[in-house]
């Protein structure tokens, strides 16, 4: 299952990584301020462009959720919807730091199905597809990842740009056991959790999106963690509101939700 949409989706990032970086090391990235008060770059706008064409010529009748294009709604009504954001990070990008990232996932019936983040810098592409596994692809090398055991000694990644004091409180709060806060920019944190690098991050502010989280719950999940409201329960998809407002955990094992 969803062998031919994650080869689609595959392609669609790494076409779209080449015109990132294309853009990324030029003299002018064309920053605009858009109307939530973030950035947009030529970058984001070119990738969005490359991934919607990619990914809607070869499955046009499955909807289409991206950070830079109108949401006109019509997904709601369709099992299948891609969920993209093009330039994950762009405050990182736009520092130049190198942590930004490209997202593409699908969604059927609210689930997370297929999975990619791309690293253009690092040019590692971390993938997933629902029951085959996650994995990291380095080169012409793909390997499988999973999240480690670890309930103490932990390390936690917080936000460059997002990082607030009710999450600083609960690394404090749980100081026996969170160790290490390391400071990791955009879906790069949930990688570094799926692949055994860190065991958690908290989002404890309403300002994420469906786009932020999709294809890095599909990951973090393949591999063997969690991504939860702070309920216990797991982010669905192809709402109709499409913020995160209620913020999120990202963990390796269950035993480390931590609140």
């Amino acid at each position: 299952m969803w062998e031919k949409e994650l080869e689609v989706a595959l392609k669609a990032a790494l076409v779209a990584r080449e015109k990132i970086l294309e853009v990324y090391y030029s003299s002018d990235i064309g920053v605009e301020i858009k109307d939530d008060n973030s950035p947009v770059t030529k970058a984001d706008k070119a990738a969005d462009e490359i991934i919607r064409k990619i990914l809607g010529e070869a499955f046009p009748s499955y909807a289409m959720l991206t950070e830079e294009s109108v949401d006109d709604k019509s997904r709601l009504t369709n099992d299948y919807v891609w969920i993209v954001d093009p330039v994950d990070g762009t405050k990182e990008f736009v520092a130049h730091n190198d942590q930004f990232t490209i997202n593409i996932a699908l969604a059927y019936k609210h689930q997370v199905v297929v999975g990619v983040i791309d690293i253009p810098v690092y040019k590692e592409t971390y993938y997933m597809s629902k029951g085959n596994g996650a994995f990291i692809l380095k080169g012409n090398k793909s390997t499988p990842i999973h999240v480690n055991d670890k309930k103490e000694d932990l390390t936690v990644l917080t936000s460059r740009f997002h990082v607030n004091d009710d999450e600083m409180e609960v690394v404090k709060k749980y100081s026996d056991r969170i160790k290490h806060v390391e400071t990791v920019g955009s879906s790069i944190k949930g990688c570094y959790i799926a692949c055994g690098r860190a065991e958690m991050t908290y989002r404890m502010s309403p300002n994420t999106k469906e786009w932020d989280t999709a294809a890095l719950q599909g990951l973090v999940e393949e591999a063997g963690g969690h991504v939860l409201l702070f309920n216990k329960k797991p982010l669905v998809y192809n709402r109709e509101d499409v913020y995160n407002r209620d913020g999120y955990i990202v963990i390796n094992n269950i035993d480390n939700f931590l609140i």
